[in-house]
């Protein structure tokens, strides 16, 4: 996601920067490149034009074209206006007063509703809510039983009348089932169809009637663009939305609907979907994908991401092995195991400042194939041999690789780069203790 986008840009920055003073000409000339990266990550055109307007008027000031790093300046301006272009914060769940609370999700058929449902009650789960899911898709069989599965799965019940029932009422009882049963959150997950028609639209004014929800999530597939945009204006002229779920943020889209979407709604984007697992759900906070659109990373999303599913004492324990010298590929298989849970290693890497466009330029022993190999290697060899690898020789190298489906080669170069990592951390550990011992930080090499 962005990809493109982000690289594009920080191109056309790097020019200013390079200029030092400027001009109005080296303005234009910058927001035509910007305006031509937009156009290329599929954002709608009249979204662009009004996003260019605001961002020169503020950019050609005074007070930006004689700053001392006026550069700086036009990217804080773009920064500031694709923030507010995004709604300039993040717009939360209305799930205030009386319980049961109820979210009604609405879209085409393939989008991501039921998936989403799923995700959203997992969401909502870790903030301390009950929720029920409602499987009122009596169009599609399969979408009940797949809402089924994963609320098994995820220990959530799951609310149906099967395909016999029409969908108001399903809603309606679902209501009154979560009032008696104590949930306090009712997720109905709607019919869909291929293209916006009157039958659909009259269905889902029926549930709203019915179930009387506090929100209508319209649910769009972020991979199809202009058409995720145009469907979103549609439900929008034509229901009571109150905010939009992106899904495949995580995917090759070119990013376009989520600057897109809002301008022609008017509907805020609540939450993006990053992936297929069922913790794949992120609240959308404009501040921080406009740091991603511009390579300036998400850090904060990052930390909440690793507070979640990070243990506070294996950490801690984990850096006095670090300290002392004793990491073994025992704490490598750990760590890995930690890192997994955050997301996979490209959402990491867009998070943190100065790598999102540095992937495609890293080696592949980064990448996620190469980890699974490196997991597969360290999984295949004894507990004795994870805690004291000097152990390995060449038969057990050819043990390990048989196991491991790998070759001598790929262990020899695992044990490498343990040994690398290994060396890294203690000078890490090292540097650590000269900052304490000094009380200065050290100088960035960027």
């Amino acid at each position: 996601m962005f990809a493109n986008l982000t690289e594009k840009l920080q191109e056309t920055f790097k020019k200013l920067r390079n200029k030092g003073r400027l001009t109005e000409a080296d303005v234009d000339l910058a927001l035509r490149e910007v305006k031509l990266a937009l156009l290329a990550a599929d954002v709608n055109l009249k979204v662009v034009k009004e996003f260019l307007a605001r961002v020169r008027e503020r950019a050609v000031g005074q007070d930006v074209l004689t700053s001392l790093s006026p550069a700086q300046q036009v990217i804080k301006v773009v920064f500031e206006e694709l923030t507010s272009l995004m709604g300039e914060e993040n717009a939360r769940l209305n799930l205030g007063g009386r319980s049961p609370h109820v979210i009604m999700l609405v879209g085409l058929q393939g989008s991501g509703k039921t998936t989403t449902a799923a995700k959203l009650a997992n969401f909502l789960k870790g903030q301390g809510r009950q929720p029920l899911l409602v499987a009122a898709d009596v169009q599609r069989p399969a979408a009940i039983k797949q809402l089924e599965v994963l609320g098994q799965q995820l220990g959530f019940p799951v609310f149906s009348l099967g395909t016999g029932a029409s969908p108001p009422a399903i809603a309606a009882a679902a209501v009154k089932t979560a009032l008696a049963g104590g949930r306090d959150v009712v997720i109905i997950d709607t019919a869909g169809r291929v293209h916006v028609d009157e039958d659909l639209m009259t269905e889902l004014a029926e549930v709203y009637r019915a179930a009387s929800p506090e929100e209508v999530l319209l649910v769009v597939d972020a991979m199809t663009g202009q058409v995720a945009v145009e469907v979103a204006g549609a439900f929008a002229a034509r229901s009571k939305l109150t905010g939009l779920v992106l899904t495949k943020l995580d995917g090759d889209s070119r990013g376009g609907a989520v600057l897109s979407v809002r301008s022609v709604t008017g509907c805020p984007v609540k939450f993006v979907g990053m992936g297929e697992k069922t913790d794949a759900l992120e609240p959308f906070h404009p501040d921080r994908m406009a740091r991603r659109i511009l390579g300036m990373g998400d850090m904060l999303t990052l930390i909440e991401k690793a507070q979640e599913n990070f243990d506070v004492a294996q950490m801690e324990a984990m850096q006095k092995k670090i300290r002392s010298a004793d990491f073994t590929l025992e704490d490598l298989l750990d760590q890995m195991q930690s890192l997994k849970k955050v997301g996979p290693l490209d959402q990491v890497m867009a998070m943190i400042p100065g790598l999102s466009g540095l992937k495609k330029n890293l080696p592949a022993q980064v990448g996620e194939k190469e980890l699974g190999r490196l997991e597969a290697v360290i999984r295949s060899m004894t507990p004795q041999e994870r805690m004291h690898p000097q152990t390995i020789d060449g038969g057990r190298k050819r043990r390990i690789a048989r196991g491991s489906g790998t070759a001598v080669q790929d262990v020899n170069r695992v044990l490498k780069q343990f040994e690398q990592y290994r060396k890294m951390m203690k000078q890490v550990a090292g540097m650590e203790r000269g900052w304490k011992r000094s009380g200065r930080m050290p100088k960035m090499p960027f």
